[in-house]
Formats: C-alpha cells, structure tokens, sequence
C-alpha cells in the first residue's frame, strides 16, 4: 500500500532539504529519486527538480511506494539461454519479461530467473550472491541481454558498455517495425535525450544541459507499402528509450509503442486485418534486440550472438508481408 506525505512549507528554501527537515526518517537521496519519478507534487504539480525553491504556504505531497523487498529471491522461471560460462551468461530475454526488480515487478523478473538458475555460481558481489546486470532491455523490447556472473567479468562489460564500441569491442542492432516509410534509405539521429518535461515518466530529445548525448545509425530493411517499414539500429550510445525516441523525432514511431507512437493510433487503418490482430496481440512495441557482440571478459575473444525475431514478431512481419508484397532493402 502507497503511503502519502504532506507538509505546508513555512519558509523559502530547497524543495529536497525541506523534505528532509519534514520527515527526517527518509534520506534526502530517497526524496531525490521520488522527485525524479514524479512522486512528489508542489501544489498539486509535478515537481522536477529536486533544487527548485519553494514558498512559504506551499503545499507538497509525497506518494511513497511500498518497501521492496531487500534481496530478490530465486524463482524457477524458464530461460532462452544463448551462451554460458563461469563468466557470463546470454539471454534471448521475451517480451513482457523485466529485467530487475523495481516497485511495481517484486518478482518474475530476469533477476530472479537468473538466482535460480544460476544458483552457488554467483559471485559474492558486495556480500550478496546476484547477477551483474550490465545493460537493460524495456520490459516489452525482446532480443540479447549479457549479464555478468563474476565481479571481474562486471566491470570488463561495464568498461565495454560505457565506450559505447567505440573500441570496437561492443555491436548492438535492433529490428524495429516502424509507421509509415523514411524519406531516405539510411541515416543517423543524433540529439540529446532527456527526462521530458512535459511527462516524468517518457524521455524526450532536448538541447538542454543535462541531456546526455545519443546516436543512433539506421537502415531501412523491408518496405509495406507505405504503411510501415522494418528498420535496423545500431546504437552508438545507449540511452534509456533510445530507438523509441529517436524514431519518433524524425516522424516514424515503433509499431505498438502507446508512450512514443500515441498520435500513430489510427494509422492501424492502413494496415490489413491480420497485420491489425498481429500488431494487437504484440501488447507493446515492436522492438528486437537482434545482435550482441561483445568482448568475453576473462579470454578477451571476439563472441556474437543473434537472435530471430521472436513468434509474435515474426507473424507481424509476415502479415505485413502479405499485406504489401516486401520491398527489400533499397
């Protein structure tokens, strides 16, 4: 159950450090990550800056979720393993299943399959038996997830993942099934990416300051019509919503993408009525993680994985397919 907090400011001073005068139980780092999910309003508003100064008489409201649990704990749920050794582990994660555990996924996570299966090969990271998760897929985005299984091999694929490849060591491509045609056959978006102002929970491209650099390469695979286009990603950053984002910005939104692509809904109309059924069994975006390459953290060969379009992405293309008469690669 939601626990709420309210207090009335009596004096100007930071929004973070009154919370923390007011319920000094709560650290201020707690109150801070609150304000960044947009659990905590001023005046019934979203606030969005922890530092943002606030009046005598203004009213703030806290909604604080209940306490997870300290530890995730194992849960015997199947995995789609790719490759494993004593160092590592890659996945072929489905759509719908989350990564880690957070408020609202306690449990049936990727972190609690891996406890399980993985079970006394665990590294003892910081006193706890858990796995390395070095990078995240959405919840509904399928395809290659690597996650370390030693402290050694952690901070080998941290090292890889914060280059960005650009030491040639990481590749990731993603399929992604996108509304309507680009006006060109390839490109590259390259913009900042920040938390949206208008919506806490969406990213946005933005110019400002603390928005972090994001690139994104991509080709157009197969054509439908005019209707949609499969596209290939290369990510040269990893932001969080990255290709979503991205692809919505130059006008072709992710196919079942209800955060990104909301203003696309009635071009379901120009799909056929299978592609309509397959694109609505989806329950998400269509999006793949296609391709990992990375670097094996203790050998240091070169390994890479792919990974098929998963059933349900698989049957989309094929309506679309027969919908339209595929165009290959322009």
């Amino acid at each position: 159950m939601t626990d709420v907090l309210e207090a009335i400011a009596e004096e100007a001073e930071r929004l973070d450090k009154f919370l923390v005068r007011a319920f000094p139980a709560v650290s201020r780092a707690r109150f801070q990550k609150l304000i960044a999910e947009g659990a905590v309003t001023v005046q019934g508003a979203p606030a969005g800056d922890a530092g943002a100064k606030l009046k005598p008489g203004q009213s703030v409201r806290v909604e604080m979720p209940p306490p997870v649990a300290a530890e995730p704990e194992p849960e015997d749920i199947a995995l789609d393993i790719a490759f494993e050794d004593k160092h590592v582990i890659v996945i072929n994660k489905p759509a719908g299943l989350v990564v880690h555990p957070a408020a609202g996924h306690e449990g049936g996570t990727l972190v609690n399959a891996l406890l399980a299966h993985c079970g006394d090969s665990l590294s003892g990271i910081g006193g706890v038996k858990r796995p390395g998760i070095v990078h995240r897929l959405d919840k509904d985005t399928s395809g290659l997830l690597v996650v370390a299984k030693t402290d050694a091999a952690h901070q080998a694929l941290s090292a890889q993942f914060a280059a960005h490849g650009r030491d040639g060591k990481l590749a990731r491509e993603y399929l992604a099934f996108v509304w309507g045609v680009p006006d060109r056959p390839a490109g590259v978006i390259e913009t900042g990416i920040g938390r949206s102002t208008a919506n806490r929970q969406k990213q946005a491209v933005s110019t400002r300051p603390d928005a972090r650099h994001a690139v994104t390469h991509w080709q157009v695979e197969e054509r439908y019509g005019t209707a949609a286009s499969l596209i290939r990603c290369r990510l040269e950053t990893g932001r969080t919503h990255q290709i979503r984002v991205h692809m919505a910005h130059i006008g072709h939104p992710l196919l079942g993408d209800g955060t990104y692509g909301a203003g696309h809904k009635t071009a379901r109309s120009r799909l056929s009525p299978g592609a309509q059924d397959a694109l609505k069994a989806l329950k998400g975006q269509a999006l793949h993680a296609a391709v990992l390459g990375f670097e094996h953290p203790s050998s240091g060969k070169a390994l890479r994985f792919e990974a098929p379009l998963p059933e349900g992405l698989s049957h989309l293309q094929q309506e679309l397919r027969l919908q339209s008469g595929v165009h290959k690669r322009p």
